[in-house]
Order: C-alpha cells, then structure tokens, then sequence
C-alpha cells in the first residue's frame, strides 16, 4: 500500500508551521515574501507597498531595513568576516515587468547594498558592479561612504578563527606556508617519491568546510508583487564567514539568488550559495512555474537537481506565482519563510521541513 501523506497547519498570530512543502494560497495583492523569519524586514516592505509604492520600492525598503537591522549578521555591515578579516556586502535588485537588474558584489566601504543595487539598475546600462569600484560608483551616486564595515562582533570573530589557526576554511588542495598561510597549490603528482600518506599531512581539505547555516551565511531574498500586480525581488547577505577574500556568492547573481517575470512568478533562495549558483535554481523554479508547476513542485524540483550531485548542500528556495500560491522546499536543515498579504492580520512565519 502506497505511504499517505499528510498536511498539518497550525495557525498562530504570527506564526504558521507548515509539513510537506505544500502551496499556500493568498488571494490579493499586495504581497510580500521572504527567506528566513526577517519580520521588521517584512513588515517595512509591507507597510511600502500598501502604502501604494512600486515592488521594486518596497523591495528596497524591505531589504533595508534588514541591513540596518544587521539581521542575524548576516545581511548588512558588521558581520561575516572575510579571510582578512573585512566586510564586504553583495545584493541584487530585479524588475520582473522589465526585467532590468542592478547588483554589486564584494562590495567595500558602503552599507547600502539594495540602495547600491538599484542606482546600478536606474542610473547604468551594466547588471553587476563589483568591489571597491562598486564602492566609488555608490558613493558617487550619494550614497554614504567610505566606512569601515567591521564591527566588534566581527572582528571578535575574526580573532578567534585567527586564534584556531584559521580553521576551518574554504582552500582545497593547498599547502599553507604555515597555519594561516600564504597557500601555493599542492601538485602531489609531480613528486613520484611521495606516497599518499606522506603527503596527507600537506593537504588542506574541505572536509571541515564552514557550514552554512543560519548566523554563519544567509540572505534576505524578497519577493514584492504590489497593488498594480508588478512584482520585483531582491537580495542583501555579506557573504559566507571567512570566506576567501574576492569571493562572489549567489546573492547577486539573476536566477540564483532571485527571479522574477511578470506574467509567471518569482522565486527566493538561501543558503550554500557556492553550490546553488551553479544550478540557478530561481530561474529553474520561475521557468518550471512557466511551463505550468504549481509553487510546490516547482521548489521541490529545483532543490532535489542540487540535491542528486551534492547530497550534503544545505539550502532552500521560496516559489511564488501571480495567483498568489507561495510554497518552500529546503535540504538539509529546517528552513522558514515570512510571508504578509490583505489577509493577514501581521506577517506570517511559516516552517518548512526538509
């Protein structure tokens, strides 16, 4: 007999718990959706877009408000530490009516990074800005700046990994000249006299990779469809903690991070940004939604792809159609998302299982 699947709801004032990655249904517009239980964040981007501001407005007020929140330190200045220990901040903005994009990435010196994004989608004919130079064109466009985006907590971090002789980390196949490095690569197979287990104790391995997971790397990726039915999505994370200075997750990347097309829907996404980049499982979601999934097995379609090559990723996707059918799928951890619509009295956090 085949196994029976079942559905629990438990509606809460402010929380709603939800089994089996099964679509819920909002019936009106507007409405606003985001990884993680980033409630001020929603609640911001709500009171915008009720209001009668854009999607991409209330995106960016969404999105905002979680970098000045520092959510779990994730999003905004003042945590993830690099390898140097520095700050550097990623986000991305999208228009799903005319499908314009503005991002920057590894991005120094400058808190706003929604803000930074859309100046890069308003006021250029480029999608993505990177580094110091995305600093200087944001700073030029009048946004505050240069500042140190370290703080005590992430410089304590920072410290303290410095302390374990920076492990773990994120290098491979690399011999460090001490415990912190400088790193050369290890070219085993040019040494024939060397066996495996003389030159083990030389490699670095990612076997104690950092894990992703929440307060170590996660983004706010929104998804906004306001009052005329336009909807628009966007991204801010300062990256994963100890990271390789340089490094770009999928924070600004179009289809990874976030997508959204007028007509279909949008899709949100979290987690090891490393790994999901190379499905872009937002454009998957928002494609596979096109062709005519519902949210749920549309989210559940892009994670298991990443899922069949790298069994041990962690992350999850946020499917969103113009019905207003919302649903989430993760791997490997408990994931949630927050959600605000005409019919919510506040916003709704709602848990998905893996």
């Amino acid at each position: 007999m085949p196994a029976k699947s079942f559905v629990i709801i438990f509606l809460l004032p402010l929380f709603s718990v939800v089994v089996g990655h099964e679509t819920v249904q909002s019936e009106e517009y507007p409405l606003v959706v985001s990884t993680w239980p980033f409630v001020e964040a929603v609640r911001a981007a709500w009171k915008a877009v009720d209001g009668g501001s854009s999607a991409v407005d209330a995106v960016v007020e969404g999105c905002s408000t979680c970098e000045e929140l520092r959510c779990d330190g994730t999003v905004g200045p003042g945590g993830s530490p690099d390898e140097n220990g520095e700050t550097t901040i990623d986000a991305l903005i999208m228009d799903g009516l005319t499908m314009e994009v503005g991002a920057v990435a590894a991005m120094r010196y400058v808190t706003d990074g929604i803000k930074a994004a859309k100046l890069v989608m308003r006021h250029t004919e480029h999608t993505l800005l990177v580094g110091e130079k995305a600093s200087e064109f944001a700073i030029s466009m009048g946004l505050p700046g240069p500042t140190n985006l370290s703080s005590p907590e992430s410089m304590e971090t920072w410290t303290k990994w410095k302390d374990g002789r920076c492990q773990p980390n994120f290098r491979k196949n690399v011999s460090p000249a001490n415990s912190c490095g400088p790193y050369s690569p290890t070219h085993y197979l040019q040494h024939p006299g060397e066996t495996c287990s003389s030159i083990g104790h030389i490699l670095t391995s990612n076997s104690g990779l950092p894990r992703v997971g929440l307060h170590s790397h996660d983004t706010i990726s929104m998804a906004v469809i306001d009052r005329m039915g336009h909807i628009a999505v966007g991204t801010s994370t300062n990256g994963a903690t100890f990271k390789i200075p340089g490094r770009v997750g999928d924070g600004p990347i179009v289809g990874s991070s976030a997508y959204a097309v007028e007509e279909v829907g949008a899709c949100c996404a979290t987690g090891d940004g490393d790994i999901m980049m190379r499905f872009l499982p937002c454009y998957q979601v928002v494609e596979s939604m096109r062709l005519g999934m519902d949210p749920k097995l549309a989210a559940n379609d892009a994670i298991a792809r990443i899922a069949k090559k790298f069994p041990d990723f962690l992350g999850a996707v946020v499917a969103l159609n113009k019905k207003g059918e919302h649903a989430g799928a993760c791997h490997g951890w408990t994931f949630k998302y927050s959600v605000r619509s005409p019919a919510m009295k506040d916003v709704e956090v709602f848990t998905v299982l893996p």
